[in-house]
């Protein structure tokens, strides 16, 4: 398996190569997007029809645009494991502390509260992964489905 592979694996057991900001996609998106509407001038055509009450929605077109913004700054260069993503992470720290190449290793993470905060954005995702990476190793999770976003049924 190619060890680049394997170093897009986070701690978490998040796949950095699945991840949009990784990725850059939306980010290339949204770039070309504000390049598109500065061209054509569209904040003007905004705000004229913005007037007119089935177009009314278009008086948000400033948020939109700022909105895009952000998006184009939404890129992550690098992955977990090269420094990539959160700089605060507690659990890179804590895989690093003991020693071990990510959450799998650990006895802890199906309860560990340092993974909660992935819940919000990616459900149960991490845990999925990491069950999977626990019993098929990191060459059988990287030739199977990887998570990025799961919901478990309860």
């Amino acid at each position: 398996m190619n060890n680049d592979n394997k170093n897009l694996i986070a701690y978490c057991g998040l796949y950095c190569g699945d991840c949009f900001s990784y990725k850059g996609e939306i980010a290339d998106l949204a770039r070309d997007l504000r390049k598109e509407l500065r061209a054509t001038r569209f904040d003007k055509t905004a705000e004229f029809i913005s007037t007119m009450s089935y177009f009314e929605i278009f008086k948000n077109y400033p948020q939109c645009y700022e909105l895009l913004g952000a998006l184009v700054k939404f890129r992550c260069k690098k992955a977990c494991k090269g420094e990539g993503g959160p700089p605060f992470c507690k659990i890179r720290k804590c895989c690093r502390k003991k020693n071990i190449p990510g959450c799998w290793e650990c006895d802890e993470f199906e309860t560990c509260e340092k993974l909660d905060f992935l819940k919000p954005s990616h459900g149960d995702a991490h845990i999925k992964n990491l069950r999977k990476i626990r019993k098929k190793g990191i060459d059988g999770f990287l030739e199977g489905k990887k998570y990025w976003y799961s919901k478990e049924k309860t």
